[in-house]
């Protein structure tokens, strides 16, 4: 497979390389599927804290590598964790997801406390922000925090929590203000051993940490806040922003295992006296999956690029919006296409439980809805299509230098 050279600095294609050894010696061999997946999302958590991939998840000073978190080395890394086992990289994403907040907006002794632990491995992040009546629509969470003295008092409950239940902190989402809606947002981080918050496991389709939180009568200092109040719903845009085109990096990977499985398959399985690969339908297909693949490619480290060169110039750039968007709905819908054609050629094996693309299968779905699903990233493009439209310029977004 090419890599997208214009996009990337050779720092990068030096981890990816990396990073695929790592994968394949450490990960991929523990990745079998258990019923006791929490303790080894906790094991595949602690190789990645010893490989030092954790460090690309906070700043500096905090225990990370670089004085910015780097969009594209997450991108990198998640796409070859994923390539192997996607319970790692749920585990390596959510460690940047939950701490990327604080990165933002935190104050020095939360940035202290929590990203040291988080580059470390010493303690799980997550992001809480998904609550029963309120996905997509995030403005509309109904989960409170009241000020007290020198606490808040959270009070609502959360779901679809990804790490919820095993996370040693979480980075909540609560209406500090409801009368003034998204305007009333604010972010607070919730220990797990705050009294008045419990958890509840979730199961869903793949192996995946997940579950739902609640909390009555929560008491957080005040210190916990992130930025002022009401800057919550601006954390929330900014953080998933940047961490959408990594889903998109994700999908990437999950789509290059299904493609090479394929091939590797189809070269070696013989019907009607030849290989699979002799025949010119499924050679279409490999043609197709593979052209599929390599955009989604250049769109995802395009965005990812564009993110980090606007962070570089200490400026906002509106067109990474549009960018993030495009990679993550093209990337996640085409690993879809592209597992479910690879699974067709494997025929009745691709759905015996245990091969490599029954669960690529499984675990690509997920990746369609979280963060944004695609039917909202359609939203936002045509959105930015429109406004760029009134202004009277083109949404269209220009290469990253």
């Amino acid at each position: 497979m090419t890599e997208s050279v214009g996009f990337l600095e050779q720092a990068h294609l030096e981890l990816a390389a990396r990073v695929d050894q790592f994968a394949r010696a450490q990960v991929e061999p523990r990745s079998t599927e258990e019923p006791d997946y929490i303790t080894q999302a906790r094991e595949l958590l602690k190789r990645i804290a010893a490989e030092g991939l954790l460090r690309y998840v906070a700043p500096s000073p905090y225990g990370g590598l670089h004085p910015y978190v780097d969009i594209r080395s997450l991108c990198v890394i998640r796409r070859g964790l994923a390539r192997y086992s996607s319970l790692a990289d749920t585990m390596f994403a959510m460690q940047g997801l939950g701490s990327y907040p604080i990165t933002l907006a935190g104050s020095d002794s939360l940035k202290q406390k929590f990203l040291t632990q988080v580059t470390s491995g010493e303690a799980i992040a997550t992001f809480a922000l998904t609550e029963p009546l309120a996905g997509s629509d995030a403005a509309s969470i109904r989960t409170v925090a009241r000020r007290e003295g020198g606490e808040y008092i959270l009070d609502g409950d959360k779901k679809f929590i990804s790490n919820g239940g095993i996370a040693d902190f979480y980075v909540v989402f609560a209406k500090t203000d409801p009368a003034l809606g998204r305007k009333g947002m604010s972010a607070i981080v919730v220990e797990k051993d705050r009294p008045g918050f419990t958890t509840n496991a979730l199961e869903v389709i793949a192996p995946h940490p997940i579950g739902e939180v609640h909390m009555e009568g929560c008491r957080v200092p005040v210190e916990n806040l992130l930025g002022r109040e009401g800057e919550g719903y601006s954390i929330v845009m900014r953080t998933l922003e940047s961490f959408r085109t990594t889903v998109g990096a994700a999908a990437l990977g999950l789509a290059e295992r299904a493609l090479q499985e394929a091939t590797s398959y189809t070269k070696g399985r013989v019907q009607f006296g030849k290989a699979l690969s002799e025949f010119q339908g499924l050679r279409f297909m490999l043609a197709d999956m593979a052209t599929e693949i390599e955009a989604s490619r250049v769109l995802v480290f395009q965005a990812a690029a564009k993110l980090d060169t606007a962070r570089n110039a200490g400026r906002e750039d509106p067109s990474s919006v549009l960018a993030s968007s495009m990679a993550k709905l093209y990337a996640t819908e085409t690993a879809q296409q592209v597992i479910d054609r690879a699974l067709q050629m494997h025929g009745g094996t691709g759905v015996l439980k245990g091969t490599v693309v029954e669960r690529l299968y499984r675990e690509i779905r997920a990746l369609r809805v979280y963060e944004g699903a695609s039917e909202v990233q359609k939203e936002i493009i045509a959105h930015q299509l429109l406004r760029a439209s009134q202004n009277g310029s083109t949404a269209a977004p220009p290469k990253a230098s």
